[in-house]
């Protein structure tokens, strides 16, 4: 089998994927699977009695906001007695930030790959502060998830089917040339997609003060964009798995406890190994012995060739992860090594307009010994804090070498 041929194949899927932001619907009517007693999660499969605080009340946040317990003892009751399931997102095509937990009757971001016809799921985002994907469950952070799901949620629905659907792939292109790197930093394009939203939402909204808090909400939030920009990655990595004899990751995501990846030519098995702490930097009044364990499906991100792969591109970014500029760039340049190629769309201006390194290759990881760079939250260990700072972190080389026992046993 000619490996480089396969490469190049899941390659050339990945970077030719348009992904186009198509509509805003609840998951229970579009993502596969889903069910009402189901909570999906970020990350590998995992269950209760290994989940991190920030997961555990992610899922009690959850059971309280489907209203299928009172209060947290009693969902605790309802999870501990197997009546709540949980799967990875990445088994429904969907991803979530930080704890990614999304439930029956969420809004979700429906994205489709144009190119070659997949579609790919993500939750709407909270903003900043105490919030779900953290871990906070407190009445009014549940309050505020329902606005979003039947306010913010039904609005951007009726937006979006009033147009072509907004075109992710260009509009990240676009934000890495004003300073994003399309994780941690998405200032840019949270922007642009206000931007390009409003004028739908100003055809349809009910009335002025409607129109305006949604608009406020999305234009305030600097992590607006994420979301759908996560599902556009999961779309554009979707389409390049499953190539027969492809040594390419197509998953990279963590649940709190445990770092994930699939490849692309060894099916659905997960390679896992326990995860790192982040290191960055942190807000007032916490310190790294406040940190939870790396958390979230948002490392979909580097691994469709942006996020820290391309931090190169925004060198601001330091100020809220640790650093210099240079480490920005640094950090770029390191991941072109283990990379299989240059993204057509995504140049970075600091680097000539280089393509962003893209198609992380298990065998030069192992061989060079230099495992992907991941930007990130990090979430307090404890349910129910939430964010406490931001971050670098690297996956466990294990993952990597298990990987390619796995693929040379299969191919060789």
């Amino acid at each position: 089998m000619d490996f480089e041929i396969a490469n190049q194949t899941a390659l050339e899927r990945m970077t030719a994927a348009r992904p186009i932001l198509k509509a805003v619907q609840p998951a229970h009517e579009v993502v596969p699977g889903m069910k009402k007693n189901l909570l999906m999660h970020a990350g590998p499969p995992i269950e209760w009695d290994r989940m991190s605080g920030p997961m555990r009340g992610a899922i009690i946040g959850a059971v309280l906001y489907e209203g299928l317990a009172k209060d947290e003892a009693a969902a605790v009751e309802l999870v501990e007695a197997g009546e709540v399931t949980f799967s990875p997102c990445h088994h429904h095509r969907s991803v979530g930030p930080m704890a990614g937990v999304t439930s029956w009757s969420m809004m979700v971001y429906e994205v489709e790959n144009v190119t070659h016809g997949n579609t790919a799921f993500s939750n709407l985002n909270e903003g900043y502060g105490k919030v779900l994907r953290y871990g906070a469950y407190a009445s009014e952070v549940l309050e505020k998830l329902r606005w979003i799901n039947e306010t913010v949620g039904p609005m951007l629905a009726e937006a979006l089917a009033g147009s072509d659907g907004l075109d992710i792939r260009a509009l990240v292109a676009e934000a890495l040339h004003m300073g994003d790197e399309g994780h941690n930093r998405n200032k840019a394009g949270s922007l642009i997609f206000t931007r390009l939203l409003a004028p739908l939402i100003a055809k349809v909204a009910p009335d002025g003060k409607t129109e305006s808090e949604v608009l406020e909400f999305l234009g305030a939030n600097a992590l607006s964009v994420l979301n759908p920009v996560m599902a556009a990655c999961k779309a554009m990595a979707d389409a390049a798995h499953g190539v027969e004899g492809s040594s390419m990751v197509t998953t990279m995501a963590r649940n709190g406890t445990d770092f994930g990846i699939r490849v692309s030519g060894l099916g659905d098995r997960w390679f896992t190994a326990p995860v790192a702490q982040p290191d960055g930097l942190y807000f007032p009044g916490y310190t790294s012995e406040d940190a939870g364990g790396d958390i979230g499906d948002s490392t979909i991100t580097e691994t469709a060739g942006i996020g820290a792969f391309a931090m190169a591109a925004a060198p601001a970014i330091v100020t809220f992860i640790g650093g210099n500029p240079q480490d920005a760039i640094n950090a770029t340049l390191e991941m072109y090594e283990i990379t299989l190629g240059e993204h057509p769309s995504f140049s970075i201006p600091f680097l000539d307009f280089r393509g962003s390194p893209v198609g992380i290759d298990i065998r030069k990881v192992v061989e060079l010994g230099v495992v992907p760079r991941v930007n990130t939250g990090i979430a307090h260990k404890e349910a129910g804090v939430g964010q406490v700072g931001a971050g670098l972190v690297r996956p466990p080389m294990a993952i990597f070498e298990e990987a390619l026992v796995a693929f040379a046993e299969r191919y060789l």
